[in-house]
């Protein structure tokens, strides 16, 4: 699937020999991962062609006279589009011409050298176990580190990630974002300028029944408390993932809503205009896309630009008796409750292919890619609209691309 890259944003930017040049400011999932010339993504582009032939996504072509600013606007758009599409093949993201330039691209742009630093990893219970790393370890090699130090089984690391995590007031922690196999640990929590943040080991899967998976390695089980899972399996929600407060817009717009996201359903209980309080369940099997859509304008025009207006809109299509409807939430946690959405058509996969071996469906988590044989009916899709003048598009012409079962 497509991971949520967007440039929403490029300078212009004076050479040592006075030339200018557009430096383009690359964000995922809503944080600023890198900025980058063309003339250098260019170059990765021919390496990725080298090793991987035609099956590339189309990169946008060189101008050799001044560009005008819609032709400027026309390639950030296409850059854009480039990078949600090159991130789709699970091969590509293994590979080392692709890690080895994202790695180098994100020490750059925020002036980190590649040393040995200690990097403070929290765990569920509040705890935390400093490991020794190097700046450029990815986040895929640091789980490794980190799940040697506890003991955790490597075969069970796919059920486990790294996430940038807040510490609010009263102890409440927030989820910021989890971050992928090939984003840097260490330049992610210095670059992401949220408060109180800190780098958080918590279990990456969606279904609770997969908790049996984990009762073999005492480490696991350590990790998702076992002394309270048979109780906490009874209770409602348990496993999910609940977001914070934000707002959506039925049966109005403006009512507030809590989140909660888990066990192949979408959770809402809104706050209605009367104070009284209404849940609405959405099960995956009924949403058919979604769509992720940055509404407002960055912060701090003249800063560094690092971190994203959290006005950012999620909304799902639906089936109901009346046919398809929309249900729209306005939250900035929009890229996580993506993740989310994503990893619960993930597990879905898995669980029908390990049903039905004799069918066959590949199923990429992060860039680990297995195979499995299986019919699936339902097409699932994600989008990702990181201008606001898109929306109105999408709103009149309601048309979302799919995403087919060997590309997910």
């Amino acid at each position: 699937m497509k991971m949520h890259f967007c440039i929403p944003v490029s300078q212009q930017q004076l050479d040592p020999l006075g030339g200018r040049y557009v430096l383009y400011s690359v964000y995922l999932d809503g944080y600023l991962f890198c900025r980058v010339r063309y003339s250098r993504l260019h170059r990765w582009n021919e390496q990725l062609r080298r090793v991987f032939g035609n099956c590339l996504p189309p990169f946008p072509p060189k101008y050799y006279l001044a560009m005008t600013t819609s032709m400027a606007d026309e390639r950030r758009g296409q850059l854009e589009q480039y990078l949600q599409n090159v991130t789709m093949d699970p091969d590509m993201l293994r590979s080392d011409v692709f890690i080895d330039f994202l790695r180098l691209v994100q020490l750059d742009t925020f002036n980190i050298t590649t040393k040995t630093a200690s990097l403070d990893i929290f765990l569920p219970d509040g705890r935390n176990i400093p490991v020794e790393i190097l700046t450029s370890d990815t986040a895929e090699r640091v789980l490794e580190v980190v799940s040697h130090r506890m003991g955790l089984c490597q075969e069970l690391l796919g059920y486990f990630g790294l996430f940038l995590i807040r510490f609010c007031k009263e102890g409440k922690l927030s989820v910021v974002k989890k971050l992928v196999d090939f984003e840097l640990p260490y330049v992610s929590l210095r670059s992401a300028e949220v408060e109180n943040c800190k780098v958080g080991l918590r279990k990456w899967y969606m279904d609770p029944s997969l908790d049996s998976v984990l009762m073999d390695c005492l480490a696991a089980v350590d990790l998702i408390y076992m002394q309270f899972l048979e109780l906490s399996q009874e209770v409602r929600h348990y496993g999910y993932l609940q977001l914070d407060p934000c707002t959506c817009d039925y049966p109005e717009p403006g009512c507030g809503a809590i989140l909660s996201v888990g066990n192949n359903e979408i959770s809402c209980c809104i706050t209605l205009p009367d104070n009284q309080t209404q849940e609405i369940i959405f099960q995956m099997n009924r949403v058919k896309c979604w769509q992720v859509t940055f509404l407002g304008t960055l912060l701090d025009m003249d800063g560094p630009q690092r971190t994203l207006n959290q006005n950012l809109e999620l909304r799902f299509q639906f089936s109901e008796e009346s046919g398809w409807q929309w249900f729209v939430i306005y939250t900035k946690q929009a890229f996580l409750l993506s993740s989310c959405l994503k990893k619960m058509i993930s597990e879905k996969m898995l669980k029908l292919a390990a049903e039905n071996p004799e069918m066959q469906i590949e199923v990429p988590e992060q860039g680990k890619s297995k195979k499995y044989h299986i019919q699936q009916s339902q097409k699932d899709s994600s989008r990702f609209l990181p201008r606001k003048s898109r929306i109105e598009m999408a709103k009149v012409d309601c048309v979302l691309g799919t995403i087919k079962e060997e590309d997910l």
